[in-house]
C-alpha cells in the first residue's frame, strides 16, 4: 500500500522534509526532518537521504544508504529547488561529462548502489534550488544561440546597462551560450492603416506611398507582418552541423517577432531536432511574449537549465527502485504551482524552493477569530543563505519579468524578494562599520559553530546571545512524539562526522577576536574600549534586522500599504530568532509562527496545487464592453487546453478551477498590468458591476489606481491572453480541539538559560519544548520555544499564545514593548524628546557627532534608514507621476541633505545627479539667506522651491527640474497624534529633501528640449533660478505655467522656439515631485521622533565623516603608490572633438589626505551646446572618487569633504549663464570623468559619450542613448557594449521599438576590434542601424568622432565613433558628431560607437603586469578601517546571494534609467 507522501524543499543550506505517513490506525500523521543540503562525506543526495531516514524510522525496517530506496509505499514526492539558478552563475565543469555521456554523468557515483524500496511511497513533491544554483554558479548545459542575423550580441548587450554603477571593472555574468549562429531571415512590421504616432496622421496615404517590400502574412495576434527574407535553410543546416561537431547538443532560438509570427522558429526547431540536438528551446514556446531580449534570455535559460535539471532528477530518481514509475513525482514551479516531473523546465524553476514558503504561509496563517478575508500578511522566510520577504492579502502576487544572476526571465513568478541576510550571512567589522553579508558562508563549511572551519555568521551571533541552545539545535528528542501527533525529529548534524551539536566555545572565541578589533578601533578614535562580545553580537543582529526591514517597508509603505496593519508570518530555520525585533521595528503587533515554521516551504509544497498555464500574445484594443469576441474565443481555447493537461494527470474536472487574465496597458505607456477577469461577487463588492469579461476595464483601472494613485484617460491595449488552470490539492488537516480546554499550568522548561536582550542585558530565559505546551498556554517574554527543527525567541515585551492548531501567535505587550524599544536605542524616549530643547552649541553638536562616529552599530543602521527615506521618496514619485520619462524610464533622483545642503543619502544613484543636487540645494540656501535675493522673505514651513538653471542654480541641464523642500525642526511638544507639527514660524531648517526629474519637454527650439545644434541656453527651454512652487502650502500653478510657457514669447527672435509642448505632464510630474518630498518630510519626522533630533543630526554628520575618512585614505594610498612627495601633483589632459582641452592638476597632501582639483588651462566656453555647468564637474569628481574607494561606503558629501575644486570662470566647465549646455550634461561629463580617472591611472578612457539619438516628426518623438566600450584598467579588460560612467540608461527592446515607432532595427551588435589593445584590452563599441519606414527627422548628439578614447600606461587607443547616413539608393554619407538630418522612407542611420582604451603595453611580461596591478587605486584591504579578514580579497568577491524580486528589479531600473 502506497501511504507515504513526501514534500521536500532543497535549499542552499538545509533540505527540509515534510512527510505525511501512516499513523497505524488507518489515518495519517506528519514527520519533519531537516538536514544539510550538501554533506558529501555522509550522503550523495539530501532529498533522497531524507526519504530514506523517514522510511526507516516509521517502518522500523532498515533502509541502508548503500541500497536503493523502496518506493512501494511512496504516493507522491514534491520538490522545490534552486539547482537550476545556481548552475547558471558559476559554470563548474560540465563540459566533458555532457559530451561523453549525453545525459546522465552523475549516475556513476551510485552505480554500485541498490535502489530504495518505493513500495509504500505514494507521492514525492519537491522544491529545489538546483535551477537557482546552476544560474548563479554557471553550471548548466553547453548551449548555442540561434538568433536573427544582425543581432549576434543581443544578449551580451541586453539593455546595455551595467550591474554596479561604481565598479570600474564592469563584471557582468558570463553568457549562457558558447556559440552564436546568425539565422538569415527577417520579419518586420509594416505601416498600418490606423492614424497614430507610428503610422502618421495620414496613415492610409503613408501606407500606399511606402508599401511593404516583402510578403505579407498574418500573425497569431491577427496583425499583418512582412516577411522580407525567408529562412535560409541551407545556410542554417550548415551552421547547425558545425555546432554539433563541437559537442554542443542544446540550442536556444530567438528570432525577431517570433512571439507573434513563430513560423521561422518552428522550422529552425524542426531542423535542429532532425540533426540531433537533444534540447531545443524555442523562444515563442518557452514564453510567447513580445520583447526579444527577455524572451531570448528565457529561451537561453531554458536550454541551459533544463538538461541540468533532468540530470539532477535522473540522479535523484536513480536511487529508487523501478516502482518509482508508479509514484506521483511533482516539482514546485516559480509561480506557486506544481508541475509533473516530465514537464518541469528550467526557466520556471528559478523560485522553486521559495515558492513553497510563500504558499505555506499564505495557506496556514490563520487562527480562531482571525478575519481571513481582511488578513494581510508579510511572509518572512529567513533561511541559512538569505531571507525572502513577500506579501499576501487574499491572492498570490505575481510578477512576469525578473532578473536573476544577470539573466532576465519572462515567466510567471511569485513576487518574492530576496535579501542578502540569512543565518549564514558573514559578519565583518570593517572601516568602523558592522557589515552583514552580502556574502554567505554557505552550508559547508558554514558558520564557526558548525565546527567545520567556517566564518562568523548570524547563526553564531544568536548562539553567542543565548537565543539558540546547542543541545536543542537541532537534536531529536523522544518525548512521546512531536506536536500534532508527530513523533521523530531531527538529528545532530554538525562536526566533521555529523554527530556533534553546535560549537558554542568556538563561537565565543571568534566573537572575542572581533570584539578586540572593535575595541581597538574605538581606542584609536579616542573612546574607551568598552564593547563586550554580547554587545558586538547584538550589534550585528541589529544591523541584519534593519537590512531585512528595508524590503518589507518597500513592499508595504512604498505601495501605499501600512506595514503595521500586517501580520508577520514568520518561518524558515532562522526566522523565529528575529521575528519580535523585526515586527517591533515595523510597528507590527502580531506575529504568527506555524508549528511547522522550520520546514514551512516543504509544507507549502505539500499544500500546493498542480498548475497548467497557457499564454499567447495579443494586439487589440479593449472595448468599453470588454474584449473582442475573438479574444474571448482564444481564452476559451487556451482554457480547454490547460484543463486537458490537468485531466491527463488524473484530476477530475470538478477538481479543476480556471482563472482568465488579460495583460492590459494604457496606450502610449509601457506599464502593463496582468488583470484577472473579475468574478461577479468581487466585482459587485468593488462597485464594478456584474463581473465577467465586461468588467476587465474596471478591474484594470482599479489595479492601476492602487499601484500608481490615479488613472489615465486613454485607450487600453491588450498585450497578452493568459489562462491558469489549477488542480486543487488536499488541505493540511488542522488538529485543533473541537472544544476549548483548560491548558493547565505551564510545564517545567527543558532548561533555563541566560540570554542577552537589549537593553536589559543577560536575562534568565526558560526554554520550553513546543510539544509540551498545550493550546491556550500563554508565555511572557523572554522565553525560548523549541522544537526539533527550529527555535522561536519570545523577546521581552511580547507574549506568545499557543493556538488550537498548536501554532504560535505572538502579540506585543504595547507599553512594555515601547519602553524596551526606547531603551535599546530604537526610540528617542524622554531624552530624545528633550533633545530639541537642549543647548545647541557647536561644542555640544561636535561631541554628539564624535560619539556617533564611535557607535558602529547605529552608524550602519542610520545608513540604512537615511537611504530608505530617499528610496521611499523615489517610489512615491514613480507612483504619482504620469510621464513616460519618470514613471516608466525612472529618470529621476531623490535625496536627503543636511541643513547646509550637504548630501546625506541619494537614491537612485544616477551619477550625473550626484554632486549637482547638492549644488542646487546650496544655491537655494544662499538665495533665501539674509543678504540673498530672497532673504527678505526667507523660508517658512509650507514652502517648496523649484529650479533648473544649470549655470546659476546648480542644475545639470534644463530638462532636469529640481524640487526642494526644507524640513523644519519639530515643535517642542508633539501634536495630537505624536507627529511633529511643522507650521510654527521661527524654527530652523534641520534637513532638506529634494527630487530631480527629467521632464520630456520644457520648450526650446526642438521637441524634447535636447537640440543637437543649440548655441544659447534660451534655445533649450525654460530656465528657472528660483521659484516657490508651493508657498504656504498652496501649489502655485499659475506662476509655474507662465515660467514654462515663457520661451514661446521668443519665437519672433528665435525661429521655432516654443514654450513647453506638454504642460499637463509637466504640472502633474511637478506635483508628484512635491508629493515625494512630502513623503520624505514625513519619514524624517518619524526618524526624529524615534531617535531625537540631536541623535539624527549627529549620525547624519558621522556617516558623512565615515565616507570622508575613506576618501582621505584612498588619496594617501594613491600618493604613496605613485611615489609622490608629501605634497605632490599628478596631471591629465584630454580634448573634445572640436579641440577644446580639458586640463586637470590634482595636488594631494598626504599630511591630511586632502586634494585640490584644478582645471586651469581648460578651454574657453564654446558657441555650441557641450559647455558643462560646474555642478556637472562636481558630479564627475564625486562619482570618480566613489569608484576608486574599495569599500562599499555610503555615497554622500563626505566624499568631497577632502576636495577643493577650482574651475576657471568662462571656461567650457564654467560657462556664462547664457551658454547652451544640453550637450555638457550628456557629453562633456563623460570626458571630465575620463580625465579624472586618467590622473589617478585608474582606468583608460571609456567611450566618452552617450550617443544621444533622436527621431520623430510632428506626431511623435523618440530618444535613446547608445552603449559603447568601457576602458580597461589594472587587472581587467573593458566590457564591450555597455554604458559607462555618468549614464546607465537602458535601451528599448528591438521588438518594442518596431511596434511603437515607424522604424526597422537592422542591427544591434558589437563592433569587433574597436577597443584599444594592451595588456588588458578595452571593450568594443556597438553598431546600431535603424531604417525609417516613412519620412522622419533624426538627430545625433555625440562625441569621440574625431578624438580617439585614449589608452593608459602603454595601452592602445580605441577606435573613434562614426555616424553614417545610408540613403535608400545606396549613397553613404558621414554626417559628423552632431547633426540633424531628414530621413526618407528606406533611408538608414548607422551609428558606430567608440570603444574603450587599453591599459598597459600589449604583450607585457608577468612582472610588468604585476607592477601595473599595484597601481590599482583602492585595491586589497578596504580602506579606512580594519582588515576584513579575507587576505586582501576585494570586497564583494566570494559567494554572494542573488537578489531577486520586484524590489530588486525596481532598484535596478532606477540605477539604469
Amino acid at each position: 500500500m502506497r501511504d507515504f507522501h513526501f514534500s521536500i524543499d532543497r535549499g542552499g543550506t538545509f533540505t527540509d522534509v515534510f512527510a505525511e505517513v501512516p499513523d497505524g490506525k488507518g489515518g495519517s500523521k506528519f514527520r519533519v526532518l531537516k538536514l544539510l543540503s550538501v554533506d558529501p562525506a555522509n550522503y550523495p543526495d539530501a532529498p533522497r537521504e531524507g526519504i530514506r531516514r523517514v522510511l526507516e524510522e516509521v517502518t522500523g525496517l532498515p533502509h541502508p544508504r548503500q541500497l536503493p530506496l523502496d518506493t512501494s509505499r511512496i504516493a507522491s514526492i514534491r520538490m522545490g529547488t534552486t539547482v537550476a539558478t545556481n548552475a547558471l552563475l558559476e559554470r563548474q565543469g560540465e563540459r566533458v561529462a555532457l559530451a561523453v555521456t549525453e545525459g546522465f554523468p552523475d549516475l556513476l557515483h551510485i552505480a554500485n548502489q541498490l535502489p530504495l524500496d518505493t513500495s509504500r511511497i505514494a507521492s514525492i513533491r519537491m522544491g529545489t534550488t538546483v535551477a537557482t544554483n546552476a544560474l548563479l554558479e554557471r553550471q548548466g548545459e553547453r548551449v548555442a544561440l540561434a538568433v536573427t542575423e544582425g543581432f549576434p550580441d543581443l544578449l551580451h548587450i541586453a539593455n546595455q546597462s551595467r550591474p554596479a554603477i561604481f565598479d570600474l571593472e564592469i563584471r557582468s555574468p558570463e553568457p549562457l551560450y558558447e556559440e552564436v549562429l546568425e539565422v538569415e531571415e527577417q520579419v518586420v512590421l509594416p505601416l498600418g492603416g490606423e492614424p497614430g504616432s507610428r503610422n502618421g496622421a495620414q496613415a492610409e496615404l503613408n501606407r500606399s506611398r511606402y508599401p511593404p517590400q516583402g510578403t505579407l502574412a498574418t500573425a497569431v495576434t491577427g496583425e499583418e507582418v512582412e516577411v522580407r527574407r525567408d529562412l535560409n535553410e541551407a545556410r542554417l543546416r550548415e551552421g547547425l552541423r558545425g555546432v554539433l561537431s563541437r559537442g554542443i547538443r542544446s540550442l536556444a532560438v530567438v528570432l525577431k517577432h517570433a512571439a507573434i509570427y513563430p513560423e521561422h522558429e518552428r522550422r529552425v526547431g524542426a531542423i535542429a531536432r532532425e540533426l540531433g540536438f537533444t534540447q531545443v528551446s524555442l523562444s515563442h514556446e518557452v514564453m510567447p511574449m513580445v520583447k526579444m531580449v527577455p524572451r531570448g534570455f528565457t529561451a537561453a535559460a531554458d536550454a541551459y537549465l533544463t538538461p541540468h535539471i533532468r540530470r539532477y532528477i535522473a540522479d535523484f530518481t536513480a536511487g529508487f527502485d523501478e516502482g518509482l514509475r508508479d509514484v506521483q513525482v511533482l516539482f514546485m514551479q516559480s509561480d506557486g504551482g506544481l508541475s509533473p516531473v516530465d514537464q518541469f523546465s528550467g526557466h520556471k524553476a528559478i523560485l522553486s524552493g521559495p515558492a513553497g514558503g510563500y504558499v505555506g504561509y499564505a495557506l496556514t496563517t490563520r487562527w480562531p477569530g482571525a478575519e481571513l478575508g481582511k488578513l494581510q500578511v508579510i511572509g518572512f522566510d529567513m533561511g541559512g543563505t538569505s531571507t525572502d520577504v513577500s506579501r499576501y492579502a487574499g491572492s498570490y502576487e505575481h510578477v512576469f519579468e525578473t532578473t536573476t544572476a544577470g539573466v532576465t526571465i519572462q515567466a510567471p513568478q511569485l513576487d518574492i524578494n530576496t535579501v542578502a541576510a540569512g543565518g549564514g550571512s558573514r559578519l565583518v567589522f570593517r572601516g568602523g562599520l558592522f557589515v552583514v553579508g552580502p556574502e554567505s558562508v554557505g552550508a559547508h563549511p558554514g558558520p564557526v559553530c558548525y565546527k567545520k572551519g567556517g566564518q562568523l555568521a548570524i547563526t553564531d551571533a544568536n548562539l553567542q546571545l543565548g537565543r539558540i541552545l546547542p543541545e536543542f539545535f537541532p537534536k531529536a528528542r523522544r518525548q512521546g512524539g512531536w506536536v500534532a501527533g508527530g513523533g521523530g525529529g531531527a538529528f545532530e548534524i554538525f562536526g566533521p562526522k555529523e554527530n556533534e551539536p553546535l560549537d558554542a566555545e568556538g563561537t565565543a572565541a571568534a566573537f572575542a577576536a572581533v570584539t578586540a578589533q572593535v575595541n581597538a578601533f574605538e581606542e584609536a578614535s579616542g573612546a574607551p574600549s568598552r564593547s563586550t562580545p554580547d554587545e558586538v553580537a547584538v550589534g550585528f543582529i541589529r544591523v541584519a534586522n534593519e537590512a531585512m526591514c528595508r524590503p518589507i517597508r518597500a513592499l508595504t509603505q512604498m505601495r501605499g500599504y501600512d506595514a503595521a496593519r500586517h501580520v508577520l508570518g514568520c518561518f524558515g530555520g532562522a526566522g523565529g530568532q528575529h521575528a519580535c525585533a523585526i515586527a517591533a521595528a515595523l510597528g507590527m503587533s502580531t506575529i504568527f509562527v506555524h508549528r511547522y515554521a522550520g520546514v514551512l516551504s516543504a509544507v507549502g509544497i505539500h499544500l500546493a496545487d498542480v498548475v497548467a498555464e497557457l499564454q499567447e500574445p495579443a494586439a487589440a484594443l479593449l472595448g468599453p464592453g470588454g474584449p473582442a469576441p475573438e479574444l474571448l474565443e482564444r481564452q476559451a481555447r487556451l482554457e480547454a487546453a490547460a484543463v486537458a493537461k490537468l485531466m491527463e494527470q488524473g484530476f477530475q474536472r470538478s477538481q479543476i478551477s480556471t482563472e482568465r487574465f488579460l495583460n492590459l496597458r494604457y496606450a502610449g505607456t509601457d506599464v502593463a498590468v496582468m488583470t484577472q477577469e473579475p468574478q461577479p461577487a468581487a466585482a459587485g463588492a468593488a462597485g464594478g458591476g456584474g463581473g465577467g469579461p465586461a468588467a476587465y476595464g474596471d478591474a484594470f483601472a482599479a489595479a492601476y489606481r492602487r499601484e500608481f494613485g490615479f488613472v489615465l484617460d486613454r485607450a487600453v491595449w491588450v498585450d497578452d491572453v493568459r489562462v491558469r488552470a489549477v488542480g486543487r490539492a488536499r488541505p493540511l488537516p488542522e488538529e485543533a480541539d473541537a472544544e476549548a480546554r483548560d491548558p493547565g499550568p505551564l510545564p517545567p522548561p527543558l532548561a533555563t538559560t541566560s540570554a542577552f536582550f537589549e537593553p536589559l542585558g543577560r536575562q534568565p530565559t526558560p526554554a520550553y519544548g513546543l510539544d509540551s505546551l498545550s493550546p491556550g498556554h500563554s508565555l511572557p517574554g523572554p522565553a525560548l520555544l523549541i522544537d526539533a527543527i527550529s527555535t522561536v525567541v519570545v523577546e521581552p515585551g511580547w507574549r506568545a499564545v499557543i493556538t488550537p492548531g498548536h501554532n504560535i501567535r505572538m502579540e506585543a505587550v504595547t507599553q512594555e514593548a515601547a519602553a524596551l524599544e526606547e531603551g535599546r536605542g530604537g526610540g528617542a524616549g524622554a531624552d530624545g524628546r528633550a533633545a530639541v530643547a537642549e543647548q545647541e552649541g557647536a561644542a555640544a553638536e561636535e561631541a554628539a557627532v564624535a560619539a556617533a562616529e564611535r557607535d558602529p552599530v547605529r552608524l550602519a543602521i542610520f545608513s540604512h534608514r537615511f537611504m530608505g527615506i530617499a528610496e521611499q521618496m523615489g517610489r512615491t514619485l514613480q507612483r504619482t507621476s504620469v510621464s513616460v520619462n519618470i514613471k516608466e524610464r525612472l529618470d529621476f533622483s531623490c535625496a536627503l541633505f543636511g541643513p547646509d545642503g550637504s548630501l546625506v543619502a541619494n537614491a537612485p544613484h544616477l551619477p550625473v545627479h550626484l554632486g549637482a543636487m547638492a549644488e542646487a540645494v546650496r544655491f537655494q540656501i544662499g538665495y533665501y539667506s539674509p543678504g540673498g535675493p530672497g532673504g527678505s522673505e526667507g523660508l517658512l514651513p509650507g514652502d517648496v522651491l523649484l529650479s533648473n538653471h544649470p549655470q546659476l542654480a546648480g542644475g545639470s541641464h534644463l530638462p532636469d527640474i529640481t524640487v526642494i523642500t526644507p524640513v523644519f525642526e519639530p515643535e517642542p511638544e508633539a501634536g495630537a497624534e505624536g507627529e511633529p507639527r511643522l507650521g510654527a514660524p521661527g524654527r530652523r531648517v534641520v534637513f532638506f529633501v529634494a527630487s530631480r526629474g527629467h521632464h520630456a519637454d520644457i520648450g526650446g527650439i526642438s521637441p524634447g528640449s535636447m537640440p543637437p545644434t543649440s548655441r544659447l541656453l534660451v534655445e533649450e527651454g525654460a530656465a528657472v533660478v528660483s521659484f516657490k512652487i508651493v508657498r504656504g502650502g498652496v501649489f502655485q500653478e499659475e506662476g509655474i505655467t507662465q515660467l514654462l510657457l515663457a520661451p514661446g514669447q521668443l519665437a519672433d527672435r528665435i525661429p521655432g522656439c516654443s514654450g513647453t509642448r506638454n504642460l499637463a505632464d509637466n504640472l502633474s510630474d511637478l506635483k508628484a515631485q512635491v508629493a515625494a518630498n512630502t513623503r520624505g518630510i514625513q519619514l524624517v519626522g518619524e526618524l526624529i521622533r524615534e531617535y531625537g533630533l540631536r541623535t539624527v543630526a549627529a549620525f547624519m554628520a558621522a556617516i558623512q565623516r565615515n565616507a570622508e575618512r575613506s576618501v582621505r585614505a584612498m588619496l594617501r594610498e594613491f600618493s604613496l603608490k605613485q611615489g609622490l612627495p608629501e605634497v605632490g601633483t599628478v596631471t591629465a589632459r584630454d580634448q573634445m572633438d572640436d579641440g577644446s582641452p580639458i586640463c586637470l592638476a590634482v595636488t594631494i597632501d598626504r599630511r591630511d589626505g586632502s586634494a585640490t582639483f584644478d582645471f586651469a588651462g581648460t578651454g574657453p566656453e564654446v558657441f555650441a551646446n557641450h559647455n558643462a555647468p560646474p555642478a556637472v564637474t562636481y558630479s564627475a569628481i564625486i562619482y570618480s572618487l566613489r569608484c576608486m574607494v574599495a569599500s562599499d561606503i555610503p555615497l554622500n558629501q563626505g566624499c568631497l569633504a577632502p576636495i577643493v575644486v577650482r574651475i576657471p570662470p568662462g571656461s567650457i566647465l564654467n560657462p556664462s549663464d547664457t551658454a547652451a549646455v544640453v550637450g555638457g550634461n550628456v557629453l562633456t561629463s563623460q570626458r571630465v570623468t575620463d580625465v579624472v580617472l586618467r590622473a589617478f591611472s585608474a582606468a583608460a578612457a571609456s567611450q566618452g559619450c552617450m550617443n544621444n539619438f533622436t527621431f520623430g516628426d510632428e506626431q511623435m518623438g523618440y530618444y535613446e542613448t547608445i552603449a559603447g566600450g568601457a576602458g580597461a584598467g589594472p587587472g581587467w579588460n573593458g566590457r564591450s557594449g555597455v554604458h559607462t560612467h555618468m549614464t546607465n540608461t537602458r535601451i528599448t527592446d528591438p521588438e518594442i521599438l518596431e511596434r511603437r515607432y515607424p522604424v526597422v532595427l537592422h542591427a544591434f551588435r558589437l563592433r569587433p576590434g574597436s577597443g584599444g589593445g594592451g595588456c588588458w584590452r578595452g571593450g568594443d563599441g556597438v553598431v546600431r542601424e535603424v531604417e525609417a519606414l516613412r519620412p522622419l527627422t533624426a538627430g545625433i548628439l555625440s562625441e569621440r568622432r574625431a578624438v580617439r578614447p585614449f589608452g593608459l600606461l602603454g595601452g592602445g587607443d580605441a577606435e573613434p565613433g562614426l555616424n553614417l547616413l545610408i540613403r535608400r539608393e545606396g549613397r553613404t554619407v558621414n554626417i559628423g558628431a552632431k547633426a540633424t538630418v531628414r530621413l526618407e522612407a528606406g533611408d538608414r542611420l548607422r551609428i558606430c560607437t567608440p570603444g574603450g582604451g587599453g591599459y598597459g603595453p600589449e604583450g607585457a611580461d608577468a612582472d610588468t603586469a604585476r607592477r601595473l596591478k599595484r597601481k590599482r587605486v583602492g585595491g586589497g584591504v578596504g580602506v579606512g578601517g580594519a582588515d576584513d579578514g579575507v587576505d586582501g580579497e576585494r570586497e564583494g568577491e566570494g559567494r554572494r546571494v542573488a537578489l531577486k524580486g520586484s524590489l530588486e528589479e525596481y532598484r535596478s531600473r532606477q540605477e539604469t534609467v
